[in-house]
């Protein structure tokens, strides 16, 4: 990696923080209709020789849940993340600057990209306090429409609901399995995106000077790598946080019966709307942080 690039002074956390949640918004608009046809694929009940499964794919649901619930059966649960995702990617680099420069205490100590991914790994610790419940859920709210019953009327009613319940500790299901997908992933999607800018930036030039096409570029393969390895403890998460009480007595029986049922091939369900989704949702988060980090350089230089 240019070293020059490396060396420059570290952008404030505070704007770090703001251009992250402006970049969360877009990752969100852009990629939560796909979202909603992976849960759906990850959360179907398996077939038999005498049943078919709801969903033969992803165009599949996509075309039922279009047909029987308009467009906007595609953005169902979303207030729950929306009210999150913001926050979420605001932390996530927050975390991420954070922890750049705990490992860089001198500015002229070029950062290496282990010293990279290890960011990357603390900006996934700390969303995940935020992203566990709001995940819990929206694939609590995107499932119950296939289960033929609205059992939530919106996302505080569903909060409040699973607090009555069971207390906080229902809210925060499946917090060890966001903690197993979200830290290696976000290692590996930061250090991805950081590589391919590096890649992509001309001899001579600063990767502040990329244009469009390139970030998006960057951002859109950052997100492919990050499902790549996020997908299987996705699945795992996705059922064990929409699953009757009771169903699973914890992460290892959650696995041990989807390999059972389904094989391996069960840890990849939904890897087609996983993966077009994430180039496009993820190209739109990187442009949106970068544009508002420009914005708020030309706005707050002193910052």
């Amino acid at each position: 990696m240019d070293e020059a690039e490396l060396r420059k002074p570290p952008v404030s956390p505070l704007k770090n923080f703001i251009a992250g949640g402006v970049g969360g918004a877009c990752l969100l608009f852009a990629g939560h209709p796909l979202d909603t046809i992976k849960v759906r694929l990850q959360t179907q009940p398996r077939g038999t020789c005498n049943q078919y499964v709801l969903y033969s794919g992803a165009y599949d649901c996509f075309r039922k849940t279009v047909s029987k619930e308009g467009v906007l059966g595609l953005y169902k649960g979303m207030a729950a993340p929306l009210a999150g995702v913001a926050p979420m990617m605001a932390i996530s680099f927050f975390g991420y600057g954070l922890g750049k420069q705990l490992q860089q205490p001198d500015p002229n100590t070029p950062l290496s990209y282990s010293q990279i991914y290890l960011a990357g790994m603390l900006a996934g610790v700390f969303t995940t306090v935020i992203v566990a419940p709001g995940e819990r859920i929206k694939c609590l709210l995107q499932v119950q429409s296939t289960a033929g019953q609205l059992k939530y009327t919106g996302p505080m009613d569903c909060a409040v609901r699973l607090y009555k319940e069971q207390g906080i500790r229902s809210v925060y299901k499946g917090t060890v399995l966001t903690l197993i997908r979200d830290v290696p992933s976000n290692g590996l999607y930061f250090l991805t995106y950081e590589y391919v800018k590096n890649l992509l930036t001309p001899e001579g030039q600063s990767m502040n000077q990329l244009s469009t096409p390139r970030i998006l570029l960057a951002g859109g393969t950052a997100g492919i790598f990050n499902w790549v390895i996020a997908l299987p403890p996705d699945v795992l998460k996705s059922n064990f946080q929409t699953a009757a009480e009771g169903r699973y007595s914890g992460l290892w029986d959650v696995l041990r019966q989807l390999v059972q049922e389904e094989g391996m091939r069960g840890l990849y369900k939904g890897f087609n709307a996983v993966m077009l989704r994430a180039f496009p949702a993820n190209a739109a988060c990187f442009l949106g942080f970068e544009v508002a980090l420009k914005l708020l350089n030309w706005l707050a230089p002193d910052w």
